[in-house]
């Protein structure tokens, strides 16, 4: 059933917090960035059953930034894929919840992901594997501007492009930072959006916190005939608080006594706002 995205986005920005709060932090800063996309398409635009993971029609999520595990993990809880509580093993010994999403370990987790730019061929491949199928379900494929330092994304890329996979929509998380400084700084990217155009793509940028923008764009990256499609968030690492989007260093963040103070400001406002319970 269709969600409020603003609710919804905020159930699962609560859910990853509390996370983190008991793991005493963690991925924070690129989690953050893609709640909003994460919301969208459990949300309203993919098939899925949480009852049955395994679902032969469902559409399939790629996240290749895999380090924003705890993000997916609480979109999939938010979905229903399993209980809030058994998310708490998040990194220990055994768990079904690794610091980085395995498809043989977590309900819902389509790819196996971590090594960055790997996930761009998972998903080429699982879209070029369902064109030739004649299958209608759609590949959505997560990926981080940093990220894109690597080449396996381009090459990637030129595939999709070439194949016309117009069941691949490329969602490219644009939060400008990396686990070691900003973006620019690092390996300018230049205009993603351009270089994503000269390899073939339809390609729109909108703003990576307006559920409505992006859900729009998938929509008409779905109607789009005879090119591939990719859509640029314009996000912020450690979107939704202002203290950890101002963060020097928010990539992993190891909690002290004041982010502490600002996680559980920031679960009491998101229950004050969207009337949510936070225990």
């Amino acid at each position: 059933m269709e969600q409020d995205l603003k609710q919804y986005s905020a159930r699962i920005r609560t859910v990853l917090l509390k996370l983190l709060r008991a793991k005493n932090g963690g991925h924070l800063g690129g989690s953050m960035s893609i709640i909003e996309v994460l919301s969208v398409l459990y949300g309203r635009q993919m098939k899925y059953d949480p009852k049955n993971p395994e679902w032969e029609e469902r559409d399939l999520l790629v996240l290749s930034k895999g380090h924003a595990g705890p993000g997916l993990y609480a979109a999939l809880c938010t979905a229903g894929f399993f209980r809030e509580q058994e998310l708490y093993s998040l990194n220990d010994g055994g768990t079904c919840f690794p610091s980085h999403p395995d498809r043989s370990k977590t309900p819902g987790v389509d790819a196996t992901t971590g090594s960055l730019g790997q996930g761009t061929s998972v998903a080429a491949g699982l879209g070029y594997g369902l064109k030739l199928s004649g299958s209608g379900r759609f590949v959505y494929l997560i990926a981080g501007d940093g990220e894109l330092n690597e080449g396996q994304c381009w090459e990637a890329f030129q595939f999709i492009a070439h194949h016309k996979l117009n069941n691949v929509i490329v969602l490219i998380d644009n939060n400008k930072r990396q686990l070691d400084g900003y973006t620019t700084d690092i390996l300018n990217p230049f205009s993603i959006e351009d270089k994503m155009k000269a390899f073939g793509f339809h390609t729109e940028t909108v703003s990576g916190s307006d559920e409505d923008a992006i859900s729009h764009a998938i929509d008409r990256a779905k109607s789009v005939e005879g090119s591939a499609a990719c859509i640029v968030l314009d996000t912020i690492k450690g979107q939704g608080i202002t203290y950890f989007e101002q963060m020097e260093s928010n990539h992993s963040v190891k909690f002290n006594e004041q982010d502490f103070r600002e996680v559980d400001a920031a679960l009491a406002d998101l229950a004050e706002a969207y009337g949510l319970e936070v225990l």
